[in-house]
């Protein structure tokens, strides 16, 4: 576990110095698989409270302290790690965790000190089977990006081929894709399943692509892929995009695929949770320039949803204006706040916040690195979001 990390900057006065802290515990990844990531979603935490305060680190006359907590990515040390902050520390709430795998037993915690808890993991369960009124989620779902993947392709007359790893993620996962796809009128022809490290994906490839050729009409047609991990379903395609003419690649999850295997494919379509391009708005344009100032690169999707988390917590502080649990969490439901995205709203049936998604592409490049292009902004209204928590 890490010590307190205290960020209690430029008390304004006395009286100020004097206030109790407004303590937030934020429970994440700072060492093991994950550590880049907690890192990223850390810094996006204090950018955010610096930008939302103007760098006083106040709120309601009062400082903010953030606590640091290392999760290790285990279950069993988050759920001691969030009692401690709610009873030993006194967070007025928690953040995080990442891993899918721990915040089953953290949204457990939150209801059993009825506490708020905002959690960082994009898995379904957060805003559905695991849901409690102490939970809320600003960072984008799983569902809500294959939906925004759906958005890339789908209309009326495309003819659309997939496949996914054989498990839940890639099971669950498709069918959300497979029902936000056919709602805009296109149809899921076939799907394949197979695992991450063996042969089955070539096999699977040929028989989509067989499936599309053979389809005859269609306003276009795609083969759409979820993938995590080695052996990726694109890397046994044929050589030349000759041996499938007119047929679209467009990727769901993870985009970063190895630049040898982007060189020779078409170009391959994608929905992402944030690109640093994208957002025209006065908290990106901040965010953007302060983060090539002080760190000489673009900040990732990790930062913004660490400094959207921030601004969700100042605005419904003030907004409350109090630290009261009932109190929050009634101004937290329906709020509509500032982030690196712009407008977010969060859903009050569900917590979960509604946000915009960017359609990217990968464009082929033989002689350099593949670029990523920014095709445009995929409005929250629509993504059509399921409300699943009600029974």
């Amino acid at each position: 576990m890490l010590d307190r990390i205290l960020l209690i900057l430029a008390l304004a006065s006395g009286v100020a110095a004097a206030a109790e802290p407004i303590r937030i515990a934020h429970v994440y990844d700072a060492t093991g698989a994950l550590a880049e990531h907690g890192r990223q979603l850390q810094l996006g935490m204090q950018l955010g409270f610096e930008y939302a305060t103007e760098g006083t680190w106040q709120v309601l006359g009062r400082p903010l302290e953030l606590i640091g907590k290392d999760s290790r990515s285990r279950p069993d040390q988050v759920r001691s790690l969030l009692a401690e902050a709610y009873a030993g520390d006194g967070a007025v709430l928690a953040v995080g965790p990442l891993a899918a795998a721990a915040v089953l037993g953290a949204v457990a915690v939150a209801e059993d000190f009825r506490r708020i808890l905002i959690a960082e993991s994009a898995a379904d369960a957060v805003t559905s089977s695991a849901w409690n009124r102490y939970v809320f989620r600003v960072g984008r779902s799983w569902s809500q990006e294959l939906i925004a993947n759906a958005v890339v392709a789908a209309r009326p007359g495309v003819c659309i081929a997939a496949i996914a790893q054989d498990y839940a993620f890639g099971r669950d996962g498709l069918a959300v894709y497979r029902q936000a796809a056919n709602r805009r009128g296109a149809v899921v022809y076939r799907e394949e399943y197979g695992a991450a490290g063996d042969n089955s994906a070539e096999g699977a490839m040929r028989r989509l692509l067989e499936a599309l050729v053979d389809r005859g009409a269609c306003a276009d047609k795609y083969i759409f892929a979820i993938w995590a991990g080695g052996g990726h379903p694109f890397a046994s395609l044929p050589e030349s995009a000759q041996a499938y003419p007119g047929i679209k690649l467009t990727l769901g999850g993870s985009i970063a695929l190895p630049a040898e295997l982007l060189r020779r494919l078409p170009a391959v379509e994608s929905a992402i949770d944030y690109h640093y391009r994208g957002p025209a708005n006065p908290v990106n344009d901040w965010l953007v320039t302060q983060h090539f100032r002080r760190f000489n690169s673009p900040p990732s999707a990790l930062v913004a949803q660490g400094m959207a988390q921030a601004l969700f917590i100042v605005s419904a502080l003030e907004r409350a204006g109090s630290t009261d649990t009932e109190a929050l969490i009634e101004a937290m439901e329906g709020l509509s706040f500032d982030s690196p995205k712009g407008r977010l709203v969060m859903r009050p049936e569900d917590h979960q916040a509604l946000q915009p998604m960017y359609h990217v592409r990968l464009r082929p490049s033989p002689e350099r690195t593949p670029e990523l292009e920014l095709v445009r902004e995929i409005g929250w209204q629509e993504i059509e979001l399921p409300i699943r928590n009600l029974p």
